[in-house]
């Protein structure tokens, strides 16, 4: 068996070690993003600067700034999509925004290949990225957002998961970022992985997000 090969294997059976005695569907997990990054030994976002998971479960991990350039257009780019002053606009603003931060990414490090969805062949493969891999980078990019001010209706929360493995692959456990509304306090998943590289993520509230299987997931937000 190969290198490749080999760690492609290691990846599948250490995944599914730790959840095959999960038989709940959502696996929720308490505290603060930074504890998400603990969790998947990836490094938390310093500054304007992320260390951009790639190669399925944070293998591989690049480091990138966006600089006060970029900041601009960020910024500007969510002014132009906000239609109002307003939760929903903000979450919508935010999926531009995290959109443009992966095509921007991506043509830096080479993820702008990435395919939409799962590929457990592509484990190792640094211009691929899983579940984990969008969860953890969508995270840092927001947090990179709330730290610049550009959030004024959420606060970044830690990632969580829903599936369940002893359903089939269709309904694999799937992790997304996480933003909660100020006020109400509802919870809203903010899921990149389903999409091609810099396509707006889904933006859905927790508890309707990834409910049955892949099939059933929600439209980019528009």
């Amino acid at each position: 068996m190969g290198t490749g090969a080999a760690m492609r294997k290691a990846y599948i059976i250490a995944a599914m070690s730790s959840l095959i005695g999960l038989t709940a569907c959502t696996f929720e997990r308490e505290g603060p993003p930074a504890y998400h990054y603990q969790e998947f030994k990836s490094r938390a976002p310093t500054g304007n600067t992320v260390f951009v998971c790639h190669a399925y479960g944070c293998q591989k991990q690049t480091q990138l700034r966006f600089d006060a350039p970029q900041l601009a257009e960020i910024s500007a780019l969510m002014r132009k999509t906000k239609k109002a002053d307003t939760p929903h606009e903000e979450r919508r603003a935010v999926a531009y925004a995290i959109g443009w931060m992966e095509r921007y990414v991506g043509n830096k490090i080479g993820t702008s290949a990435d395919r939409p969805g799962m590929d457990f062949s592509a484990s190792g493969d640094p211009t691929q990225q899983d579940c984990v891999d969008e969860a953890t980078n969508t995270t840092s990019y927001m947090l990179v957002l709330q730290r610049n001010g550009f959030l004024k209706h959420h606060t970044v929360g830690r990632p969580f998961s829903k599936g369940n493995i002893l359903l089939g692959v269709s309904n694999w456990p799937h992790w997304t970022g996480v933003l909660w509304e100020k006020g109400n306090n509802q919870k809203w998943a903010v899921d990149s992985w389903i999409y091609e590289n810099g396509e707006n993520p889904a933006v859905i509230e927790a508890e309707k997000w990834y409910v049955k299987d892949l099939d059933n997931l929600p439209p980019a937000q528009t």
